[in-house]
């Protein structure tokens, strides 16, 4: 099991940006974001497989990039022109499998970290 650790949340005005992190303790698979708000499921974010290829949810299109550093075990979350709806609690996750991009399947992904709070002001 791989220990994963965000970092980076905080708040921001609509327009903004924030850059999260994810530390990862050992070796990962194919990694991504979650974002989850009050009364809501869990939604994928972004995924990174570990050739570097991303996929992202339509919402986020455009404007986040996800990012890893393999010598420093590190995932990145790097979030633009910021909304009121990407309020949430942001979690990394890694996968079981290498590639992984576009599945969001939360079973699929073993390891999970605390979450981050990012709120988003109009």
């Amino acid at each position: 099991q791989v220990r994963l650790v965000e970092s980076g949340g905080g708040s921001v005005q609509a327009g903004g940006s924030l850059t999260l992190s994810c530390a990862a303790s050992g070796h990962t698979n194919c990694m991504a974001w979650f974002r989850q708000t009050p009364g809501k499921e869990r939604e994928g974010v972004a995924s990174i497989n570990v050739d570097h290829t991303a996929a992202y949810a339509d919402s986020v299109k455009g404007r986040f990039t996800i990012s890893k550093d393999i010598a420093k075990k590190t995932l990145y979350l790097q979030m633009n022109t910021l909304k009121p709806e990407d309020t949430a609690v942001y979690y990394c996750a890694a996968h079981t499998r290498w590639f992984c991009s576009g599945d969001f399947d939360r079973n699929r992904f073993k390891d999970w970290g605390q979450g981050t709070q990012v709120t988003v002001s109009s």
